[in-house]
């Protein structure tokens, strides 16, 4: 007998499952997950750099009683130049660590690079639910009045055939341009550390998605995690008004799907974050953090080892503790 608490999970290698929430395709992990109501779960937000803290606010909102750990897998920033053979490899490394000593009750991979290419992996390989993060292609076509959609993403994003399987479903009559950022993340980074970052490069960036062909664009998905973190800028910087689409309300609804509402109005402590490379962490970075409610955060491992090396120490090394 069918049971409605059941919910069915995607299978690869589509990657497009049914049912998941219209705002995003979002990519759910593990075999059968039983909705439930769960007091202050544990909570993986992985990324390989800054940008997932936008998927984590928003996270953080709707679960403030949920105990965050934050993983910024430095070590290999930028994903997208990353072979997609030793990217899965990477990450299931780092991720197979993190889930025997962490054992969090979900992770959310907040990366388009990671989603769209280890995913299939991290299912296969653990119980552990996951929710990913894909171009939020569909909602941003069915909003456009124009028809006219841009997508900005990393180079490997916007080249990835995966990208273009959700323009030709969703495209809805929209023409679509796709931009490929070599730097926007970066410069988001350097941002958050408490870097200079011109209006001018910023700028340059996103001149391309800015498209006059009868009609103007309207609508801009932010196919990076990275980009809200500079959206004041971003829309500051707009050649002219648009509707800027980012995933990470509707991640945070994936979760609350799966994991039930809050059971408590705050946090049980402070968020957790790790930073994989072992670099120092400036003092602009460190308040950037403390902004975001980052009580705890550990970057204490040597460069030279090994990213796998690098990702299990600093793990080990932050002190988690396995439960009983």
């Amino acid at each position: 007998m069918h049971n409605p608490e059941l919910l069915p999970l995607v299978s690869a290698p589509s990657l497009l499952p049914d049912g998941c929430h219209d705002d995003v395709r979002l990519l759910v992990a593990g075999r059968l997950m039983r909705k439930r109501n769960m007091y202050a779960p544990r909570i993986l937000v992985l990324d390989s750099g800054l940008g997932g803290l936008t998927v984590f606010r928003e996270v953080a909102k709707t679960r403030p009683d949920a105990r965050f750990l934050y993983v910024a897998d430095d070590a290999a920033f930028p994903y997208g130049r990353v072979e997609p053979e030793k990217l899965v490899e990477h990450v299931l490394a780092l991720v197979e660590r993190l889930v025997e000593i962490h054992e969090p009750d979900l992770a959310v991979i907040a990366c388009n690079t990671a989603s769209t290419i280890a995913l299939p992996s991290l299912r296969a390989r653990f119980a552990v639910p996951f929710v990913g993060t894909v171009p939020a292609i569909k909602p941003a076509c069915a909003a456009s009045r124009t028809k006219r959609v841009s997508v900005l993403g990393t180079e490997a994003t916007v080249k990835r055939e995966y990208t273009h399987a959700l323009i030709r479903e969703f495209a809805a009559g929209c023409e679509v341009t796709l931009v490929g950022s070599a730097r926007l993340a970066a410069l988001a980074e350097t941002e958050l550390q408490g870097g200079g970052v011109e209006d001018a490069a910023i700028a340059a960036e996103l001149a391309p998605c800015f498209v006059e062909n009868g009609a103007r664009t309207d609508t801009i998905v932010l196919a990076c995690t990275h980009y809200p973190l500079l959206i004041d800028r971003i829309e500051r910087l707009a050649s002219w008004p648009v509707a800027f689409i980012d995933p990470a309300p509707a991640i945070a609804r994936r979760v609350v799907d799966l994991l039930g509402p809050a059971q408590i109005a705050a946090a049980p402590g402070a968020a957790r974050a790790i930073f994989t490379s072992g670099r120092d962490i400036s003092a602009g970075l460190l308040a950037t953090l403390r902004g975001f409610g980052f009580g705890e955060i550990a970057a204490q491992v040597p460069r030279t080892r090994s990213s796998h090396d690098i990702a299990a120490s600093a793990v080990a090394n932050f002190g988690f503790k396995k439960r009983h």
